[in-house]
């Protein structure tokens, strides 16, 4: 790496680049010096480089606008260059609503003011611009409401440039500033309240109508900080301040003017007004636009009482910004991180930004062992700090578990047990011992039952004991050691049967290498009309298992070898229940073999996707929802490998279609040339004939005919793609009918009746004899005045030896709810497509409002009238200061 570019990537650290020196303003001076040197020959390298930089590790923005502020007094040109590709690259962005360009060269913007490159006038008219946008998007007349997500998004870049250059915008153009502040405000008064209760982490508490709580969104946060900010004179210790240290330098360059900018159209309104069509387009806007951060609250505001209100947002733009541009190279991100330019300690927020990463619903913006990797390195890099604030963070959220959303759950599961197989398995798990005073359903026990079971998947069952020799009674949360258990064991002392004998010649026949069709007709002819469909199937599959239950290399080869058989013998739905209910039985002690068997046989279409939600809802397995996560990960698999398929065929029919135009554009072209050729006059022997050349009229028919081929070749392939997208699509809708009607049958024969339990709030609190559990149990339900959760029970995470007060009933109904809105949250995208079909069918008037509530919370869809007639209220206070 050239000398100039690697000062300009480690300016503002600790690092051998710029010696001993810690202060910014040497660091600045130092990368200048070099700059100015290198201008003369590598003017563009340094251009794109820089702004390259300031994109990737904005944190470090203040320190590029000053940098570019000293290059403006040498080389104004250049700057000047600079300020125009930026203009360019921001229009792009806007163009493809690239969210994270948009916001860092907005705040690069703002530190080029306060440098004096740009003009302040130049960067309220940025602003201006974006919020002329924003308040035309969200008026019912001009714009479309259903946007609101981008409108909100352009709001969210402007405030948060403030802290950037607040304090010089209002002294340099105070009225224009202000100008902006009044839209703001205005703004606010006329979006709708984002009340998005299907990405909480927590289950919120409900008023007596069933509605959720009402708290500040993260907007109306985000101003409220920045007017506390305002009213402090935009003071914030969390942002460095260089052009302070040159001001008398840098009021002497010359400021740029920004070029115009404009905000594309958002798609048009519905021409008739519908709750459904509202609802794809706020889908769609929501997926292009989504909310950066969701705040998890885990430890008291004690642990960040050194902070201004301003500066927690500061500081999670610096982490956030970090995550997402060093996601490649985890110990950079780690390094970064902990040497963040704020005065203050930062550890407890940093844990509450990452967890909130991971947990983030519906997906964290990266896979959840890209976290795991980093709060591991960051154990590292501060081990006399972090690793307790980890264990701080653990502790709270196990307090919480019982409120905690089932897929924030599963997740939090699924790190922590892979965080305690980096550190030796350790942690103190006296402290949870009394877990085992809990009644089997209660989710604290439930949560660390997954747990050890995790364990063991990433150890064995002998290690994961002996981490718990500190509290030995755990071991009845282990997993039973994970060996199959095999109906036709000849090893053990069960009773023989005629079972043993044929799978004893079963296995002979597969050792001596018979072929699929060979088993195939023995069990035609031998087999099936003596015994039975049952035994048939129990002795091959059980067999078949056996054989290849050494191991997963086992398992796939006995698969793609005798899949024939399996298939022969169950070629329909009800058959291949039975063959998942024999795969679960022969691995009975082993949850993730068990899990992947059944998707592998998925994968070979051994089985459908529809025979395993069948299998998962049978009378057999709902008694386990609440208890176990063994069924909820099969059907996850199930469903995720469908939702897989289909993204998958979008993907390579996108292609395909870029294909054929190809393809098109080159037939196109040789035809062309083709007719020029022959349409030219040529002498032979002296006299003229039409046609060119002909050894080249040859060659460029041939080439023409090859390309014509080409294009016919790539139309098929994108016919024939198309029509397996179009079945899948047809499966896909048949999927979600079958999951949501299962979910609905099960929740209708359980869930008391909606006139007793038509909210949340009314189902944990109805008495336990009226929910079918033990009538010695409690049901008196002390409730706390301050945060209305039940005292003496784990849902507030009381008094260890205290009663859980949570009927078995009521548990498997919350925890099924939990379970439907996650589905409909994770795979709202294909469930939208569909949900007309799913209203007429399944979420029909006389549905419980519990269940209704579930799905429209994981879709996030709202019911309609009532919101925009207060929406249309508010629209009569709004001045119409940029309409």
């Amino acid at each position: 790496m050239s000398s100039w570019k690697s000062l300009l990537l480690r300016i503002g650290d600790k690092c051998p680049e710029y010696g001993t020196s810690g202060d910014f303003k040497d660091h600045i001076e130092t990368c200048f010096g070099v700059l100015r040197r290198e201008l003369e020959h590598s003017a563009n390298d340094i251009l794109s480089y820089l702004l390259q930089c300031a994109q990737q590790i904005p944190h470090k923005v203040p320190l590029y606008g000053t940098l570019v502020g000293l290059l403006n007094l040498e080389n104004e040109d250049f700057v000047k260059k600079l300020v125009e590709n930026t203009q360019t690259t921001f229009q792009d962005a806007l163009n493809s609503g690239n969210c994270d360009q948009i916001r860092t060269l907005m705040r690069f913007l703002t530190a080029m003011m306060c440098s004096k490159v740009l003009q302040p006038a130049s960067l309220v008219v940025v602003f201006e611009t974006l919020l002329s946008s924003a308040a035309t998007t969200v008026d019912e007349e001009k714009g479309n409401p259903s946007w609101q997500a981008c409108a909100d998004f352009y709001v969210t870049c402007i405030l948060s440039c403030l802290p950037w250059g607040g304090a010089e915008l209002t002294e340099q153009v105070p009225e224009e500033i202000e100008r902006v502040m009044v839209g703001l405000e205005a703004y606010l008064s006329i979006r709708r309240h984002a009340s998005d209760t299907g990405l909480s982490f927590f289950e919120e508490e409900e008023d007596e109508s069933g509605k959720g709580v009402v708290e500040k969104d993260f907007l109306e946060d985000l101003w409220e900080r920045i007017q506390t900010l305002s009213n402090n004179g935009w003071k914030v210790d969390s942002v460095p301040r260089p052009h302070l240290s040159f001001e008398a330098q840098l009021v002497s360059g010359k400021s740029h003017e920004f070029g115009a900018i404009s905000c594309p159209e958002q798609p048009n309104p519905p021409s008739t007004f519908s709750g459904i069509a509202y609802g794809k387009q706020k889908h769609e806007a929501d997926l292009k636009y989504p909310q950066r951060i969701c705040r998890l609250n885990i430890f008291p505001t004690s642990k960040s009482e050194d902070m201004q209100p301003i500066d927690r947002f500061i500081v999670e733009e610096y982490l956030l910004d970090v995550l997402l541009f060093f996601n490649g190279c985890r110990k950079e991100c780690a390094s970064f991180m902990v040497s963040l330019p704020v005065p203050f300690r930062y550890e407890y927020l940093m844990a509450e930004t990452i967890f909130s990463q991971l947990l983030l619903l519906p997906q964290p913006p990266f896979k959840p062992i890209y976290y795991t990797l980093v709060i591991m390195d960051l154990c590292k890099a501060l081990p006399g700090a972090f690793p307790a604030v980890v264990a701080g963070a653990v502790r709270a959220l196990f307090e919480k578990i019982a409120d905690l959303d089932m897929e924030c759950r599963t997740r939090f599961i699924l790190w922590f047990s892979h965080h305690l197989s980096n550190f030796q398995f350790i942690w103190p798990w006296e402290e949870w011992a009394y877990v085992l005073e809990l009644p089997k359903w209660a989710p604290q026990r439930v949560f660390v039952q997954e747990v050890l079971e995790r364990e063991v998947r990433l150890s064995y069952w002998d290690k994961i004991k002996q981490s718990i020799e500190n509290a030995p009674a755990l071991e009845e949360l282990l997993p039973p050691k994970g060996i199959p258990d095999f109906k036709y064991s000849v090893e053990d002392d069960r009773e023989k049967n005629e079972g043993h004998t044929l799978s004893a010649e079963l296995t002979s026949k597969v050792k001596g290498r018979q072929s699929a069709r060979e088993i195939i007709v023995w069990v035609e002819e031998s087999v099936y009309p003596v015994h039975g469909l049952e035994v048939t199937l129990s002795v091959v599959l059980q067999t078949l298992l056996d054989i290849g239950s050494k191991s997963f290399t086992h398992l796939i080869t006995v698969l793609e070898r005798y899949g024939q058989v399996i298939s022969r013998i169950c070629p329909d739905q009800d058959r291949q229940v039975m063959l998942i209910a024999e795969v679960n039985s022969y691995w009975k002690n082993n949850a993730q073999i068990t899990a992947i068997a059944i998707d592998r046989m998925m994968g070979y279409r051994l089985i459908s996707n529809l025979a395993i939600v069948r299998w998962v809802f049978s009378p057999a397995n709902i008694d386990q929802f609440h208890t176990s996560d063994r069924l909820w990960e099969i059907l996850r698999n199930a469903v995720s490998k469908t939702y897989n398929r289909i993204c998958d065929l979008r993907k390579e029919i996108a292609s395909l279609k870029k294909d054929v135009a190809l393809a098109e554009e080159a037939a196109a072209k040789a035809k062309a040339d083709l007719e020029v050729a022959e349409s030219k006059l040529t002498l032979v022997d002296g006299e003229p004939v039409l046609g060119e050349n002909p050894s080249r009229t040859t060659r460029l028919k041939l080439q023409a005919e090859k390309t014509k081929k080409e294009e016919v070749s790539a139309q098929e392939s994108l016919e024939a793609k198309e029509a397996l997208f179009a079945r899948a699509v047809d499966e896909n809708e048949a999927l979600f009918l079958s999951l949501y009607k299962s979910f609905s049958t099960v929740l209708s024969e359980r869930l008391p009746d909606a006139s007793r339990a038509g909210t949340l709030r009314e189902l944990k609190s109805v008495p336990a004899d009226a929910m079918a559990v033990d009538p010695e149990e409690s049901s008196a339900m002390d409730l706390d005045n301050e945060n209305r959760r039940p005292k003496n029970s784990q849902l507030n995470g009381g008094n260890p030896n205290d009663v859980y007060n949570i009927g078995e009933k009521e548990q498997w109904c919350l925890t099924t709810l939990g379970y439907v809105k996650a589905f409909s949250r994770q795979y709202a995208s294909e469930i939208w497509p569909h949900i007309e079909k799913l209203d007429m069918e399944v979420l029909t008037e006389d549905v419980h409002p519990l269940f209704r509530r579930a799905v429209y919370s994981g879709l996030r869809r709202q019911s309609t009238k009532a919101s925009l007639l207060i929406h249309c209220c508010k629209l009569q206070n709004f001045n119409g200061l940029f309409l």
